[in-house]
């Protein structure tokens, strides 16, 4: 009996053998994002209700329940993150939503004055490609269950970049527009194809330089305390600095060029960690200035319309420093405060609703209100950043500093321009801007990177002992 008893005792003690169920925590990020998302959406509808009261004196609810739509749909891809990717960063797709909607607040302010309205206002449509950008987003996350899917696919994306920047080039779908060749057009539809294409190239560059790591590493011999790479090693370099140079040539698009070729040049040396790829790489850029400022007449306009923006003849001449005075004195104008949404006057400037939304905005918000603008683009990048460095593949790593850096690369070379601190490009800032393909790209991005930053919070850590 004893033994019995004891034997009885230790099958009593052994653990349970069948599942274990686990307690559920909180999902403490969505809750945080369902939060901010919240603010988000009442400052976006407070701003259009502001815009109409200072530019209209009453209420419109038309617009009003076109952007309760987008909040929908914005609610939606919150669900569908609590769902496929609960750990995702719960920052990205707050700030993304309250800089489309001052965007679009901004740009319906702009057709105020004009008296566009339905499909013919720029406001209408800029909700209409937002819904569309939203929903190709929510599509990218429920498709991309894991990043690493799209290294397999290196060299497809490679050529798929090639093609979208040749596309403009092609007889009757390219089109002209401001000088650029970089818009396609079939009967009223039109598309940026190039921003696409710098997407394509992120992810092209980052699983190219996963491949090629250890090569470009290479050193070879040195030069005042630094060693540079060897010669054989600079054909990529040399290939790219090529594309950019042919977009700044045939398509007469300063900016992409430069997006294309800084994008490039950061990724390398976030592969290879040698500071030498980026100076030569800022040789190779500023030599190709100086050589285009000297050959082709549009950057050369360019540079003289950055150089002395207030001589009578720039100012006056075709093509001259007219738009970039006049967005100076909008900033100007707005002062510290700003002079409130829907009482300043933004379309004073040519292109205000696009290349020119910083200055409009800064008119009526004031320097105060771009200050905040900048903060949210900064968060932002660092979030970007922060997640690339926090994760352990380095296709994965590469990729999120790829996406964050284009853009900050692109507001960089956007509000440099119209603030006078470089030439300028003729890019369209991040989320704010009216375009389409613009903005559908910036919000497949987004995506991107909460797919990314999902990953890296529920990868195995590595513990050493």
């Amino acid at each position: 009996m004893p033994q019995n008893s004891s034997v009885s005792e230790r099958k009593q003690a052994r653990p349970a053998t069948g599942p274990v169920k686990r307690l559920r925590l909180p999902a403490k990020q969505r809750s945080l994002e369902l939060f901010l998302l919240i603010i988000a959406c009442g400052i976006n509808a407070a701003a259009v209700v502001l815009v109409q009261l200072g530019a209209l004196g009453h209420l419109d609810l038309t617009l009003v329940y076109l952007g309760a739509g987008l909040s929908a749909l914005v609610l939606g891809m919150h669900i569908a993150l609590r769902i496929i990717a609960p750990q995702a960063d719960p920052f990205l797709l707050p700030i993304a939503t309250l800089l489309t909607g001052l965007g679009i607040a901004e740009i319906y302010r702009i057709d105020i004055h004009f008296k566009d309205s339905g499909w013919a206002s720029a406001g209408v449509k800029q909700i209409a490609w937002a819904a569309i950008a939203i929903v190709c987003a929510i599509a990218v996350i429920v498709v991309i269950r894991n990043h690493r899917v799209l290294q397999r696919y290196t060299y497809i994306f490679g050529l798929a970049a090639l093609v979208l920047l040749l596309l403009p080039m092609l007889p009757g779908i390219g089109r002209e527009i401001y000088g650029a060749r970089v818009w396609i057009g079939i009967g009223p539809f039109s598309f940026q194809p190039g921003e696409l294409a710098k997407l394509c190239l992120a992810i092209f560059f980052a699983g190219y330089l996963v491949q090629a790591r250890d090569s470009l590493s290479m050193v070879g011999k040195k030069f005042l305390g630094i060693r540079f790479p060897r010669a054989r090693d600079l054909g990529p370099l040399l290939i790219v600095w090529l594309m950019s140079m042919a977009v700044i040539v045939f398509q007469r698009d300063l900016g992409t060029g430069l997006l294309i070729f800084g994008l490039f040049l950061v990724m390398v040396y976030v592969a290879t960690a040698r500071i030498s790829w980026v100076i030569l790489g800022v040789l190779l850029i500023g030599g190709g200035a100086i050589v285009a400022s000297q050959l082709l007449p549009y950057v050369h306009d360019r540079f003289a319309n950055w150089l002395d923006p207030f001589s009578q003849k720039v100012y006056d001449a075709q093509g001259g420093s007219f738009q970039l005075v006049q967005g100076l004195f909008g900033l100007a104008h707005g002062g510290l405060i700003g002079t409130g949404l829907g009482q300043g006057e933004p379309w004073v400037t040519p292109v205000s609703q696009s290349d020119y939304i910083i200055a409009s905005m800064g008119e009526e918000l004031g320097l105060a209100g771009l200050f905040a603008i900048f903060a949210l683009y900064l968060i932002f990048v660092a979030r970007g950043l922060r997640i690339g460095f926090a994760g352990q593949d380095d296709f994965g790593k590469l990729l999120a500093v790829g996406l964050s850096f284009t853009v900050g690369l692109q507001c960089f070379i956007v509000i440099g321009g119209v603030t006078r601190v470089i030439p300028l490009t003729g890019l369209t800032t991040p989320f704010l801007a009216a375009g389409g393909s613009s903005l559908v790209a910036n919000w497949i991005i987004v995506a991107l990177l909460l797919r990314l930053s999902d990953t890296v919070r529920n990868q195995p850590r590595l513990v050493v002992s």
